[in-house]
Formats: C-alpha cells, structure tokens, sequence
C-alpha cells in the first residue's frame, strides 16, 4: 500500500482535523500522536527512532496510508526520504496563535498522562529538546522553534512535493495534489482547545 502524505506539521495547527480527513480520502489509516496513546506497543520503535537508532519507517507504518501530527512531524526528512512520491504536506498557523493554543494543552499534558505512558512522555520531551524546543514557558524560544520548523520545511522540500496548508484551507488543494475528488461533506474541525483539555483531564478555560 502506497504511502501517501507525510505530514511535516507540529501539533495544534489542525493536525487532528487532517487525520480524519485524510483516512475519509485515502480510505486508510493515517498515523498521529494518538496512535501511539491507543497503543503503546508502537512506543519502542519511535524511541528508537528519537534515540539515534536505526528505524525501518515501511515497517513501522506498515498499515498507515500517512502521518500527521508529533512525532512524526519531527522526522519529515527521514519519512519524506524514505517515501519519496509522498506528499509533504505543512500545515501552519500563525505562530502567536499556535502558542497560545499549544501552551493551553499539548504543553500541559506532559504531567497528566497514565503511570504506563510516563517513560513515552519522557521521550517526546527529549524529542522536543532535540528537533524543537522544550521550553515551554518561554514565547519566544517556542515560536522560533516553530518558525524554524516550517521555513526548513519550505526551503528543503521541492515545491512539487510540497503542499502548504491551513485548516481553513479545507479539502480542496489537499484533493487537488492528491488527484482525488473532494468529498461532499464539510471538512472536519475536530480537538479544539476545550475538546483536548476534556481528554487529559485539564479544567476547561473560564
């Protein structure tokens, strides 16, 4: 099964919304961060993989048509070498916005997960430290991670393969670069701020 879509995004700029969309068009699984939540068997590989360990990406996803979302997001060289007729797929916000989003969940639930999946949170922060930035209290260090990431993005990814995309985007240029027809329905809008503080147990914002 051919690998369709590798998803150089960070979390918080739609990332969720695509993985449904994305296996509403491809009719197949697309991997993010919740995969390896639901389960954790997948943990080891990817710690390997954070550790400097040789990998075999066709192996690891094995059953996904695409990757969105953290961890993946930080490997978009590796997965995009190692899949070359993929799609790059970027989606962006505007980075103030991306902060404040991320700083009210993902950077909150570092504390908040199982007893079991407290050795993979330690690893994502590793990641984070390594190929973003993990300090989190700090504006501005976060944001230029984040710009970083995206201009590394747009500056090694031929624009024949890459695709720059917003949520308000919807379905049409991701349809388009994949030759498939944009579905009838509305593009879905799903984990909002509220919708992801409710899952790891966070107070809703007043």
């Amino acid at each position: 099964m051919e690998f369709k879509v590798v998803g150089a995004g960070v979390g918080r700029t739609g990332t969720h919304s695509l993985k449904i969309a994305l296996e509403q068009i491809l009719d197949a699984p697309c991997h993010h961060m919740l995969e390896i939540l639901g389960d954790p068997g997948q943990a080891p590989a990817w710690i390997d993989a954070i550790e400097g360990r040789p990998v075999d990406w066709s192996a690891m996803l094995l059953r996904y048509r695409a990757i969105v979302d953290w961890p993946g997001g930080a490997f978009w060289r590796e997965l995009s070498q190692a899949n070359p007729n993929a799609l790059v797929l970027l989606s962006v916000r505007d980075p103030d916005d991306w902060y404040r989003s991320a700083s009210n969940t993902i950077f909150l639930s570092f504390d908040r997960v199982p007893p079991e999946l407290a050795p993979w949170m330690v690893a994502m922060r590793e990641l984070l430290r390594d190929r973003f930035s993990d300090q989190f209290d700090d504006p501005t260090a976060m944001m230029d991670a984040y710009v970083r990431h995206n201009d590394a993005v747009r500056q090694e990814v031929p624009a024949s393969r890459l695709l720059e995309w917003n949520l308000g985007d919807g379905w049409d240029p991701i349809c388009e670069r994949l030759e498939l027809p944009v579905p009838a329905g509305p593009f879905p809008v799903t984990n909002s701020t509220d919708e992801f503080r409710e899952m790891v147990g966070i107070p809703p914002l007043s």
